[in-house]
């Protein structure tokens, strides 16, 4: 018996996560990255936070827990899901996210141009890509960031934080990663 990973053109491999972002419309449609995912067929967008869904993995950049391989697994099972919002409303739109395991991601540089090289200043796209990319899912992370010309500079900028966060057994070992990192770089 041959198998054949098709998730790209449309079917489901084994290696493929379930990904829901919450839409609030309230950026440029024009730059908005979940709505080109969206139109690539890559994302689930919904426009009501209810709709998420529950027992995902949501991310969150308010919640104290980090983002780890150690939630592989529960992304199998829930799938991913992240907020696209304006950060004027993000922290009582992420108030809302109760049903949901909320993780941050650790530090990492954008690559986007409204933010390119700002620590934790990053796009939807990048966000969830990194997720994907941390927790063993890279081929599905470099499948969102290819349908942008900047996308892959992403993993390129943050590729040793990447590869050391992926090597993480948990939580805790990511914040030591991140924090060994921001005091060598600040010892420069």
């Amino acid at each position: 018996m041959i198998t054949c990973a098709i998730w790209r053109c449309g079917g489901i491999s084994h290696s493929h996560v379930s990904v829901t972002v919450y839409h609030a419309k309230q950026c440029d449609p024009k730059k908005c990255t979940t709505l080109k995912l969206k139109r690539h067929n890559l994302v689930r967008v919904v426009h009501r936070v209810r709709e998420l869904p529950r027992g995902a993995v949501i991310l969150n950049p308010f919640t104290p827990k980090a983002f780890s391989p150690a939630d592989q697994e529960q992304l199998k099972r829930g799938g991913l899901a992240a907020l696209d919002c304006s950060w004027v409303h993000a922290k009582e739109v992420f108030d809302l996210s109760s049903h949901w395991i909320s993780r941050c991601l650790p530090y990492l540089v954008a690559a986007n141009p409204v933010n390119y090289g700002k620590p934790t200043k990053l796009s939807t796209v990048e966000a969830l890509a990194a997720a994907l990319y941390i927790a063993d899912f890279r081929e599905q992370a470099e499948e969102l960031l290819s349908k942008f010309k900047w996308g892959p500079q992403f993993i390129t900028l943050n590729k040793q934080l990447l590869e050391d966060y992926a090597q993480a057994k948990d939580s805790t070992e990511i914040i030591k990663v991140q924090n060994d990192y921001i005091n060598q770089s600040a010892s420069y």
